[in-house]
């Protein structure tokens, strides 16, 4: 997924937006979710529609992304359900791109918007902004620095600091740490990383990752108590020195 220079949305209160995925196909809805959560937000999964109506009462979401094809309720049927709960809640409806007639209803039982089957993160990250933005979500305070511990990091001047010693990246390397150091304690995956960094160029081979994160460790953890840290099996988190 391309990155994204949009600043941050955040509720009034600063703590971060929730958004309730609704999808019965699994990789779609952990797809959806990936791409949510990058951009800071909280995000819960449901693959049915009870589930999804018991999730929208206890999360109180901020924006739902409602599949109407699900194996017990219609999108529709959720639709009416939450809105019972949450009237000003606003939901992008996914369908399936020849179902003109789904689309119309989704718009007149009150949906917000709706992309069509298959859609790009891209253009439903957008498409949620839009409708969080019109529903009255805060921009955050846009800062440059990321901060993890000892270790900043300056989107503007590409600056990164540990300990205050200043430490030289790659480009490529900079990207990999400014992803690590937005996602601080959270593992994430070779194939989020490839995704992210990469954008598959490099045919999703992980050991390209492995390598540059070999690489990032000796500029950035060299002497020093480790920040980069390996779950077997599950990918890499950086964290604050303990």
């Amino acid at each position: 997924m391309a990155p994204t220079d949009a600043p941050a949305l955040t509720r009034p209160d600063g703590s971060p937006l929730r958004v309730l995925v609704v999808d019965d196909e699994v990789n779609i809805a952990e797809l959806l979710t990936m791409a949510l959560r990058h951009e800071g937000w909280q995000v819960t999964t449901a693959h049915t529609g009870h589930r999804a109506v018991a999730a929208a009462k206890e999360t109180r979401p901020d924006a739902v992304v409602l599949d109407i094809m699900l194996p017990d309720l219609d999108g529709f049927e959720v639709l009416r359900r939450v809105r019972a709960t949450e009237p000003d809640v606003p939901v992008l409806f996914l369908t399936a791109r020849d179902a003109v007639e789904d689309r119309i209803a989704g718009l007149t039982v009150g949906g917000d918007d709706y992309v069509t089957k298959p859609f790009s993160l891209e253009e439903v990250v957008a498409r949620v902004r839009g409708l969080m933005r019109r529903a009255g979500a805060q921009q955050a305070a846009s800062s440059s620095v990321l901060a993890v511990g000892d270790l900043t990091l300056d989107e503007d001047s590409r600056e990164v600091f540990r300990a205050g010693e200043e430490v030289t990246l790659t480009a490529t390397e900079f990207e990999l740490l400014r992803f690590l150091m937005r996602n601080p304690r959270r593992v994430l995956s070779k194939a989020q990383i490839l995704d992210r960094v990469w954008n598959y160029d490099f045919g999703g081979q992980a050991n390209v990752v492995e390598l540059y994160i070999s690489y990032l460790r000796k500029k950035i953890d060299a002497g020093r108590p480790p920040m980069i840290h390996t779950m077997r099996g599950a990918g890499y988190v950086l964290k604050p020195a303990s």
